[in-house]
């Protein structure tokens, strides 16, 4: 280190001071924190204050992606993104006509209701409204709260820190213009805890529709496709249908073991395939039947099968919804693609297909009214019916397969964002990261497609139950994105409203149908939904009761002197890792251990794993330490921060690279506490040095090598430590009910979240902590 740059450091160093005393209530932007990162090391002397190293990283909506990746990632999200929708022409018009044809312009009645659906939900909402809401390139339910999360704070575990708005995806790129609506809207959720708890328990509830979808879409998707072997074979009963739909259920989810990328080309060319064959199948029954029904693109159509068929044409909207079904998949998926991609691939390639396979489909039913039970395959020409057949049932797999996968990463965002109980997640793609597997979800996923299958055994009954999947969960992201539109894009109030006019009147339209199917099928997403949503409250609510227990009774730093100046306490060699869930402070359960165990190790370290509301941290943001005052204690802090899509069980050793960044740290930490103790009153650059300076800049030098000692002295502590061993200690804490708790308290702790934890994987499984060192500190807590 040159004298040139220990002055400038200094120089630097009091210059942040200066900006932190008169902004001490601010926070910067990402470009100040690049700019000084010596104002966040230079806080090393607290338990409760933070040390962090910001680097310069650009975040995912900064990235210039070249046109021709965005081609082929519009190709590639053919099969993944739109498989659900795409096989929708299966099932359509034979749920929407359950009762047959009335009359012969309620077929264009129905064309329109489909063409004007079509064109204002997925394509003006999703693709040009919702995708923009995205969270640094990530899409879903649980991307949206976390979005609001970040600007307001409306999380219910207080683990939020201000260096977290030091991380590069943190910040939210706002618009410059503040209006007074959006301020006044942050703080009411800000100051109100039912508005809290609301959010969470929608976006639970979205959760939970979208994961009962994926139960739903490989039922109805290949329950459609196999029913179309009637048409070739008439010994083909119901029985065996259902039967044979059952072994490739099986079949389908037995596979998922091996990930989706080992058959993931392959999706995109059957799916080009098959819109390819049903757009051109729709252009040749248009004109081989009836060119006339062009005219259903007048909305008077309608209104004309509204005032002609009343009630039932209400009912019927149940069936009209199937066909947007999978449009979820849009935005949950985006993380996978870009918005650009998605935006070519539906504008160019899905939309077109389903408007020429709809439109032809309802030219066949103006000539062939008596079968609309099965147009999809009465419909297609006699010789394209076994190629039809064979397609049809790949891409109902493949749709379903898209549902499974979205499941799955659902599921491994709520667990990052403490609202599902532990599973293990299976990373099975070392090139693309976000295809998981979770045995236990899709066992559970296995079994519940079994059963609605055997049970239901018609399309029909099971498009009653998909539809309300649907809507609803359509319904929680047009008000998640209303909020978004208000808070942080401030868009133009009468925008707002004209969204809310069109698309909310629409999608509450469609919401009243589905529930009139309540009893036919209609309740069970909803029961589905009941289920998911009592073990994630259950275990979201007792997971924030015990952080505040933690919390109340965390352990001092006055304390935690008295336990190190204890004469009975003996430190022994190595370096021992505390994990706990707590963020600020140490955990009651180490005192506990102290107690019991009078020995602590050379260097201590408490490790939190943190969940922020954000898809992913770099991995030079991830470790954030502190030092525990006396220094001689050789006690850190370390926060290890994952976004909700990061992997947590890394190929590369946890432990070595937390010893890494604590030496990385150690380094910062000493030469910055070095470089602060001169008095900067070195030479500056360009002048001369007087005898006076000749002195000062000998200090400096002197300052730098003490530095250089102290370095090495410190990190030879760590390395001797480490190689007498590293321990593993596990906070495990039991939890029971308070002898004062009433009868709900006592059977939400002492039964419904002990009965989770108990059958579920425990945190060294998650981790994956070697067992040959690994302790457990177990301890009651009394909620």
């Amino acid at each position: 280190m040159s004298t040139d740059l220990v002055q400038e450091s200094i120089e630097e160093a009091r210059e942040d001071e200066e900006v932190e005393s008169n902004n001490c209530d601010t926070h910067e932007d990402v470009s100040d924190a690049k700019k000084r990162p010596l104002q966040k090391l230079r806080r090393y002397d607290s338990l409760d204050l933070e040390s962090a190293k910001v680097r310069s990283l650009h975040g995912h909506g900064s990235q210039t992606v070249k046109w021709s990746v965005i081609l082929q990632l519009a190709f590639q999200s053919i099969g993944v993104v739109y498989g659900d929708i795409g096989t929708s022409p299966l099932y359509v018009y034979a749920s929407t006509f359950s009762d047959g044809i009335n009359h012969k312009d309620d077929i264009l009645g129905v064309l329109s209701l489909i063409f004007y659906t079509l064109t204002l939900i997925p394509l003006i909402k999703y693709v040009f409204i919702v995708l923009r809401a995205n969270d640094n390139g990530q899409g879903g339910t649980f991307a949206l709260y976390s979005l609001i999360c970040r600007y307001a704070r409306v999380g219910l575990i207080p683990s939020q820190q201000v260096e977290d708005r030091a991380l590069s995806n943190f910040q939210l790129e706002l618009p410059s213009k503040r209006l007074k609506r959006a301020s006044n809207i942050k703080s009411k959720l800000e100051n109100s805890q039912f508005a809290k708890i609301f959010l969470l328990i929608i976006t639970m509830l979205g959760t939970s529709m979208v994961i009962g979808d994926g139960v739903l879409t490989p039922c109805i998707s290949v329950l459609s496709a196999v029913g179309g072997i009637k048409e070739a074979t008439d010994a083909m009963t119901e029985d065996m249908i259902v039967w044979i739909s059952i072994a490739i259920l099986i079949c389908l989810f037995m596979a998922q073991r091996f990930g989706t990328d080992k058959v993931g080309y392959s999706f995109a060319p059957i799916i080009c395939v098959w819109f390819t064959l049903i757009g051109g199948i729709g252009v040749y029954n248009f004109f081989k039947f009836d060119p006339t029904v062009i005219k259903a693109i007048n909305p008077k159509y309608i209104v004309d099968y509204f005032q002609r068929s009343k009630k039932e044409a209400w009912v019927s909207l149940g069936g009209v919804v199937l066909a947007i079904t999978g449009t979820e998949a849009l935005f949950a998926d985006v993380g996978h693609f870009t918005v650009r991609s998605i935006q070519i691939s539906m504008c160019t390639v899905t939309y077109p297909a389903l408007i020429l396979a709809y439109t032809g489909q309802a030219s066949f039913l103006r000539k062939n009214e008596t079968l609309v039970s099965d147009t999809f395959f009465k419909s297609i020409p006699g010789s394209l019916y076994w190629p039809m057949f064979v397609v049809a049932v790949a891409a109902a797999i493949i749709a379903s397969q898209a549902m499974i996968s979205g499941t799955f990463s659902i599921i491994q965002q709520s667990l990052s964002l403490g609202c599902f109980p532990r599973v293990k997640i299976v990373h099975t793609s070392a090139k693309y990261e976000g295809q998981v597997y979770i045995p236990e979800v899709n066992y559970l996923l296995m079994l519940a497609c079994i059963g609605v299958t055997f049970g239901f055994r018609t399309t029909g009954k099971i498009g009653n139950a998909y539809g309300i999947a649907v809507v609803f969960v359509m319904t929680l992201t047009s008000s998640l994105v209303v909020l978004v539109m208000i808070m942080i894009w401030k868009t133009n109030i009468l925008f707002i409203i004209a969204y809310v006019l069109v698309i909310g009147s629409v999608e509450f339209v469609y919401l009243s149908s589905v529930l009139y199917k309540f009893d036919q099928g209609g309740y069970l997403p909803l029961a589905f939904a009941a289920v998911l949503m009592t073990v994630m409250y259950v275990w979201n609510n007792v997971y924030r009761k015990k952080y505040y227990f933690e919390l109340d009774h965390k352990i001092s730093l006055e304390r935690l002197k008295e336990i190190a100046a204890n004469t009975n306490l003996c430190r022994v060699p190595g370096l021992a890792m505390f994990y706990s869930e707590l963020v600020h402070g140490i955990p009651p359960i180490f005192e506990h251990y102290v107690e019991n165990v009078p020995a602590l190790h050379s260097v201590l370290v408490f490790v939190s794993i943190k969940s922020l509301p954000i898809s992913k941290v770099a991995a030079e943001e991830r470790f954030l330490f502190r030092r525990a005052e006396p220094k001689e204690l050789n006690v850190f802090r370390c926060i290890v921060r994952y976004g909700y899509t990061d992997i947590r069980n890394e190929q590369d050793s946890f432990e070595w690279t937390l010893v890494e960044r604590l030496k990385e740290f150690i380094k910062e930490n000493i030469w910055l506490s070095h470089v602060l103790v001169t008095d900067g009153k070195t030479a500056k650059r360009g002048e001369e040095p007087s005898n006076g300076d000749d002195q000062i800049n000998r200090r400096a030098t002197q300052v730098e090598e003490d530095c250089h000692e102290t370095v090495e002295r410190e990190i030879s502590i760590v390395d001797k430590a480490c190689q007498a061993g590293i321990v593993h200690l596990i906070g495990e804490s039991e939890v029971i009910a308070s002898k004062e708790a009433g009868i709900g308290k006592r059977i939400l702790i002492n039964y419904a979240y002990n009965f989770l934890k108990k059958n579920l994987r425990q945190s060294e499984k998650v981790f994956e902590i070697p067992h040959r060192r690994m302790l457990k500190v177990g301890m009651t807590y009394e909620l």
